[in-house]
């Protein structure tokens, strides 16, 4: 049998206070008499209550304060371990942070960039602060509300075609393809009261109202440096004239009261990307205003309009190279010239009379073919001319048959203009009258 080692300081209490265990400190004799219950395995503690005695054991005891050694049994019945001092709350009451995706969340939805991808960061940003505990809720909401809104818009514009106007206007603002983004078929008011100034900005407006000009053609320039005033003149006189009848293939349409005009780059607008010329139609008199669109192509005629006119456009072409001097001072280039009128004439005579036309048409096309005959065999009699007069005698018949009765009564049947135009020499010759005006029709930009 083994003998116990004599008690020491370092031998634990009995930890129900038994009276049999001596103890090894003397007793007070000034302590307070000893609460007979206060022995046995429901003793209380009575540093049970302090809520700062913190101990190793965790749920199960506490170091007890010096003269009360722990431990001390579990509380009975499964009762809640003992509570730690500010679980669940930020230390000395610093704020919590801000998520990092809720203000990403509301940049983006502000911004409106991305608009998915804002209210995909603000549903996440919201799970996180809930689970983590984290500021920014209100950002969160905010942005997936607004990258809800953006979202929609972005939607609405691609289903109605705006997305692909907003790049095109995009792009065409950074090529600098322009001054004013004009593009054949726009009609505009001037600023102010002449065509002859600078122009800085312009008002797009419909062209079925009342409008300054319409744009008929645009011509790109190309080179790295400015080639100079008289150059860009020089080429808009030329190219605005040549483009007219690819826009208004009816030269009936253009009235007496129609010019064309031209807005051109200027050395300064060069050097921020101004590399077109625009080739507009616009009224003689400042004053004046033109009233829906001049505009007669593809788009706005119909299969036998476009046949007739494509056949008229080829007669009036090699008309309009006529010889400038007379027969008198060159006959053998007048003669040459009959020829060529009389060739063309006659092709196109056959081109008429060779087309199914429709049953209110035909009639009044068939008419004109038989002049058109007759014409061609009046250019070609007078290109085997002898002399001067020989020529005059056929020419003047020959033109009795352009523009007649029979064209008139054609177009009418047709739909289209009936009044001729007037040919006053230098204005719609081959010279370039009608293409700058009087020389002087050229807007700077």
């Amino acid at each position: 049998m083994s003998i116990p080692p004599p008690p020491g300081p370092h031998q634990p209490q009995d930890p129900y206070g038994s009276p049999q265990s001596p103890s090894p400190y003397p007793q007070d004799p000034f302590a307070p008499p000893q609460d007979p219950y206060a022995h046995g395995p429901y003793a209380q503690d009575p540093y049970a209550q302090d809520p700062y005695a913190q101990g190793p054991y965790g749920p199960q005891g506490r170091q007890g304060a010096p003269g009360h050694p722990g431990p001390y049994p579990q509380a009975p019945y499964g009762a809640a371990p003992y509570p730690v001092w500010g679980q669940g709350y930020t230390p000395y009451g610093r704020p919590s942070a801000i998520n990092g995706l809720a203000i990403a969340a509301l940049v983006l939805g502000i911004l409106c960039f991305l608009p998915a991808v804002g209210l995909v960061l603000g549903v996440v940003a919201l799970t996180q602060i809930r689970k983590r505990g984290e500021r920014g809720k209100g950002m969160a909401v905010a942005g997936a509300i607004l990258s809800s809104v953006g979202l929609a818009l972005w939607i609405l514009a691609l289903a109605t075609g705006g997305a692909s106007d907003f790049w095109q206007g995009f792009k065409d603002g950074a090529s600098g393809r322009s001054s004013f983004s004009l593009v054949k078929g726009d009609c505009f008011d001037m600023p102010g009261e002449t065509f002859d100034e600078e122009v800085y900005d312009v008002d797009e407006v419909p062209c079925s109202g009342e409008h300054d000009a319409e744009v008929f053609a645009t011509v790109p320039l190309s080179g790295s440096s400015f080639p100079g005033d008289d150059r860009v003149t020089r080429l808009a006189d030329d190219k605005c004239f040549r483009l007219r009848g690819a826009y208004a293939m009816d030269p009936w349409a253009l009235t007496d009261e129609v010019d064309v005009y031209y807005l051109t780059p200027t050395s300064e607008s060069w050097s921020v990307g101004d590399r077109e010329i625009t080739c507009v139609f616009g009224p003689v008199d400042d004053r004046g205003a033109l009233t829906g669109s001049l505009r007669a192509d593809e788009t706005t005629l119909d299969p036998d309009q476009l046949a007739f006119l494509k056949a008229m456009a080829a007669v009036d072409g090699v008309l309009e190279q006529e010889p400038e001097d007379s027969a008198e001072q060159d006959l053998a280039a007048d003669r040459t010239w009959a020829g060529d009128a009389g060739d063309v004439t006659g092709a196109q005579a056959a081109a008429l009379g060779a087309r199914t036309w429709s049953a209110k048409a035909g009639g009044p096309v068939a008419a004109l073919a038989k002049d058109l005959r007759t014409a061609s065999r009046e250019w070609a009699a007078a290109a085997k001319a002898t002399d001067a007069d020989g020529f005059y005698e056929h020419y003047e018949t020959a033109y009795g048959y352009v523009d007649g009765r029979a064209t008139v009564t054609a177009r009418e049947a047709l739909g289209l203009a009936t009044t001729p135009p007037s040919y006053d020499e230098g204005s719609d010759s081959g010279d370039g009258g009608a293409g700058g005006g009087d020389g002087d029709s050229g807007l700077d930009v």
